[in-house]
């Protein structure tokens, strides 16, 4: 079914992040919420703490289909500090594994040259960021193993587009009419 791997770093944006937890545990895929500080609870950038399933040095990767790297400030910044995870993350895009970023992370892909010719989108400010790429203002860009998000107000179409990624439209379309959403 696929495994995924989120990322929390000090200063992440808690609905970008929890949004994705909660879409893909509601159909039944395995994220894991994996903190990069070396203890368990990370602290949002809006002061709300989070306890992780797991630590960076503890995962196991060789079974994870995924990584998805959530926004905010100084969440960002924080994730590409962490140069085990910019290894793995290019480790992952050359293995043609599954890649998502939202809001500032896309340009965590752009610096490591992931989104050279694709679509790509970012939170508003970032765009020169994405090097290489073909930036729109589009909620949602899939294009081959990257999926990128603007911002908050769009966690839900990323999380149904991560859902879809692994399970399919029609499954992904039930979901969203099971939540509601009207976008």
């Amino acid at each position: 079914m696929g495994k995924v791997a989120i990322f929390l770093a000090e200063g992440f944006e808690e609905i970008e992040a929890l949004t994705v937890v909660d879409l893909l545990r509601r159909k039944g895929i395995e994220i894991q919420m994996v903190s990069v500080t070396g203890e368990y609870f990370v602290t949002s950038s809006h002061q709300i703490t989070v306890k992780a399933d797991a630590l960076f040095d503890e995962m196991n990767y060789a079974d994870v289909d995924m990584l998805v790297l959530p926004g905010g400030m100084p969440g960002t910044l924080n994730l590409e500090k962490h140069i085990p995870l910019m290894n793995l993350l290019e480790k992952f895009y050359y293995s043609n594994k599954k890649i998502a970023a939202i809001c500032a992370a896309p340009s965590i892909l752009g610096h490591k040259g992931i989104l050279k010719e694709k679509r790509a989108c970012c939170y508003p400010g970032f765009e020169q960021d994405l090097a290489g790429a073909n930036v729109t203002n589009n909620e949602v860009e899939v294009d081959g193993n990257v999926i990128t998000s603007r911002g908050m107000g769009c966690a839900i179409p990323f999380g149904l587009a991560i859902v879809e990624s692994f399970l399919g439209q029609e499954v992904s379309n039930a979901l969203k009419d099971a939540i509601i959403y009207q976008g």
